[in-house]
C-alpha cells in the first residue's frame, strides 16, 4: 500500500470562447501558441476572472488578443471540454460578439499565445473539424482545439 496521498483531480476551470463574425458570416481564427493546444486553431478566448461576467470576459480576451473592440451579444452553446493526457478540464463558453469597427481586422497582440488569425467561413471551419483524423494532405495543418470540436458538434449552423 502506498504511503503517498492520493492526487486530487484539479477542479475544472471556466474558459470563454469569442465568435466574432464578419459582414460575409467568417469567424476570427488564431493558431495557438505555448500552451495546451499548441499548433491548433480556436477563436479568442480565455478564463473567466472571479467576479467577471462571461460578456466582459469576451469583450476583454478578444481586445487582449486582437485589438479588436467586440460588443458581446449572446451566449451560443457550453461545452464540456477534457483534456486526459494533460488532466485539464474545461466547461467553455461561447459568445457570439460583434465588431464595433467593422473595418479593422484582428492584429497578434501576444505574439507568444498566437501565430495569426485569420477570418474563416463557418462551412471551411466545419470541414476542418470533419478531417480532424487526417496526417496528410489538405487538412493536415487545420487542426482544431478541443473546444472547437465541440462547438462545431453542438452547433453546426452558426
Amino acid at each position: 500500500m502506498s504511503t503517498q496521498p492520493a492526487q486530487e483531480a484539479p477542479n475544472p476551470r471556466i474558459g470563454v470562447a469569442a465568435i466574432v463574425r464578419s459582414e460575409k458570416g467568417e469567424v476570427i481564427l488564431g493558431k495557438r501558441m505555448g500552451s495546451h493546444g499548441s499548433g491548433s486553431w480556436a477563436l479568442p478566448g480565455g478564463h473567466l476572472e472571479f467576479g467577471e461576467t462571461y460578456f466582459a470576459c469576451a469583450e476583454r480576451e478578444t481586445l487582449e488578443e486582437t485589438g479588436l473592440e467586440v460588443e458581446a451579444l449572446k451566449l451560443v452553446t457550453v461545452t464540456n471540454d477534457v483534456f486526459a493526457d494533460l488532466n485539464k478540464h474545461y466547461i467553455t463558453l461561447f459568445v457570439l460578439c460583434e465588431r464595433k469597427d467593422a473595418a479593422k481586422d484582428p492584429q497578434v497582440l501576444e505574439p507568444e499565445k498566437c501565430e495569426s488569425w485569420h477570418w474563416i467561413g463557418w462551412d471551411e471551419l466545419r470541414s476542418w473539424g470533419a478531417h480532424q483524423e487526417d496526417t496528410t494532405g489538405p487538412f493536415a495543418d487545420k487542426k482544431l482545439f478541443l473546444p472547437m470540436i465541440h462547438l462545431i458538434q453542438q452547433s453546426p449552423e452558426l
